[in-house]
């Protein structure tokens, strides 16, 4: 049998490789390694790069095993809710279009959210198409859009699209979610067990692994020697909180804390500005999103990390960064519930510390305690790798992924 007729991945998100995001870099790792197993893959992606909106990356590449085809789209970008959804609803019109064409018998598609809900589209051409479909939910919409207040998303409409996403959800091979509080939530959609598997999410855990403040060139190109550094990196949007963060800096004014914020987001430029309104800059460093090569040092840059997770969206999504704040050996301030699955991992392994949303004196005070005691810091930095090593890495996240792959293969054949 030719290459060409072989069963294929087929994976279908927003970005890939070189693009630097998230999912882009969860995507990418997962191909490589399946293409280095011997699978082909096939992924359906846009032009665009995330960190750079006016980048366009061509039609067409192929990589060893992977073919990328970059599908056309518009480009308004996520300056504006009305742009975002134009650029959605593009880049559905034209998924559907080449995979209906490109798609056969026997493939396995494996649909990302990045747009929202790209499963329910890929659905029924999977089944006109004779193809298995794992879909691999990053977070679950249109939940997630209402818990924001998305503008126009009406309770009527969203139930709706409910429906028809549950659906689909339920005729899936296989549904991937990235934390156990998903899967429960998953479960409640009368989704058969069988067809839900957590799979959390990764980083690079030997490219990123912890570097001392002393051996760090960006501490002193950055001006942070002899401060206290809490660092937050990556895209901070509207399902983040940075209340917290302000009622806290209120009381560290003089303490030498600085709060580090890597990335960008609707968010992030909220905090800067109400950092300047409120006379705090002394208190934060605004840095734009690094390089992959830079990562290593611009995560260990920090003392600490904090990421927050709202308790609207538990089960709704699980944030990244969590997985690169461990790599790095940090702390893990987490501003969430104390019953989230966050707060629980934490606890559990003594990694850090968990603040209740809007309790900004608590966040000082606990702030002030790990400047005082730099051996607690790294003690929990160190249980905060050993978490990772221990269930999060990478190796153990695509070797579940192979193993999700072969099941289903052998399920599916087997009912044939």
């Amino acid at each position: 049998m030719s290459s060409h007729s072989l069963p294929r991945l087929i994976f279908i998100n927003r970005y890939f490789h070189p693009d630097q995001s998230a999912s882009s870099r969860l995507l990418s790792d997962l191909a490589f390694a399946l293409a280095d197993a011997d699978h082909n893959i096939l992924i359906l992606t846009s032009h665009q790069r995330y960190d750079d909106p006016d980048a366009r990356l061509p039609a067409r590449e192929v990589r060893g095993k992977i073919a990328v085809h970059r599908l056309a789209g518009t480009r308004f970008g996520r300056i504006s809710l009305l742009g975002r959804a134009i650029d959605y609803v593009s880049f559905y019109v034209s998924m559907a279009v080449t995979l209906l064409k490109l798609a056969r018998a026997k493939d396995t598609i494996v649909p990302m959210t990045d747009p929202p809900m790209l499963g329910l589209f890929a659905a029924p051409i999977a089944q006109l198409k004779g193809c298995r479909i794992i879909n691999w939910l990053q977070d679950l919409y249109p939940e997630v859009a209402l818990a924001v207040g998305t503008p126009f998303l009406r309770p009527i409409v969203a139930k709706v699209i409910q429906g028809v996403r549950d659906r689909s959800l339920r005729a899936a091979d296989c549904n991937v979610v990235i934390s156990t509080a998903m899967a429960e939530r998953v479960s409640t959609l009368d989704v058969k067990k069988e067809r839900i598997k957590v799979i959390h999410n990764w980083v690079d855990d030997h490219a990123l692994s912890p570097i001392p403040a002393h051996e760090n060139p960006f501490r002193q190109a950055w001006g942070l020697e002899d401060k206290f550094v809490v660092g937050y990196s990556g895209n901070l949007g509207r399902v983040h909180d940075i209340d917290t963060i302000l009622l806290a800096s209120g009381e560290l004014v003089d303490c030498q804390v600085v709060f580090l914020c890597i990335g960008g987001g609707a968010q992030y430029d909220a905090l800067k500005e109400t950092a300047e309104k409120r006379r705090l800059t002394q208190l934060f460093r605004f840095m734009p999103y690094q390089s992959e090569t830079d990562l290593p040092y611009s995560l260990s840059a920090a003392d600490a990390h904090w990421l927050s997770h709202k308790p609207e969206f538990e089960g709704l999504l699980f944030p990244s960064k969590f997985y690169g704040i461990a790599a790095v050996g940090r702390p893990i301030i987490a501003i969430t519930s104390r019953q989230s699955e966050i707060a629980k991992l934490v606890s559990q392994y003594h990694c850090g510390l968990v603040i209740e949303q809007g309790d900004g004196k608590t966040l000082a005070l606990e702030l002030k305690r790990l400047k005082a005691a730099p051996e607690l810091c790294s003690t929990m930095g160190a249980h905060a790798r050993a978490m990772l090593k221990s269930r999060f890495t990478k190796a153990q996240a695509i070797d579940a992924w192979a193993q999700t792959l072969k099941r289903n293969s052998t399920s599916r054949a087997s009912t044939q």
